[in-house]
């Protein structure tokens, strides 16, 4: 089981993980060892998802999730294949931890008098620099 929140944890039946040769430097290890490791989660079919949480991980995540509803994580930054399964794991658990996390309730502000101040001066500067900037009627 994969716990994102304490609510929500993913069978791990529901991942599937794909393997391939990774790029980069590496000598013989890249040309023959499959080190790339994909974790893929259907997050439209995915039972351990709410119908609330499975729209607010579409809206915040729609750009790595694939038409087909798929969240798909790739990761090859180790030379073995374990290491890198379990950062694709890990990256998963973040992306989906911060995409389930509320956000917090605004609080609405005002702004300071030093600040209405500032900007009422700077207002005051702009016009001048402005009207320097017209012809005068008796100069011309």
């Amino acid at each position: 089981m994969l716990e994102i929140t304490p609510g929500v944890a993913i069978a791990d039946e529901e991942l599937s993980f794909e393997v391939s040769r990774s790029g980069g430097p590496g000598g013989q290890n890249v040309n023959k060892v499959e080190t790339r490791v994909a974790v893929c989660l259907n997050v439209d079919a995915s039972p351990a998802l709410g119908a609330q949480q499975r729209q607010r991980v579409r809206e915040r995540l729609h750009t790595r999730i694939s038409k087909a509803g798929v969240l798909r994580v790739v990761c090859q930054v180790h030379r073995s294949q374990s290491a890198n399964r379990e950062e694709a794991v890990r990256r998963l658990r973040d992306l989906l931890r911060e995409a389930l996390a509320e956000d917090a309730p605004r609080v609405p502000t005002r702004p300071s008098r030093a600040a209405r101040e500032r900007r009422l001066a700077e207002k005051t500067m702009a016009a001048r620099r402005k009207a320097l900037r017209r012809t005068r009627p008796d100069e011309e």
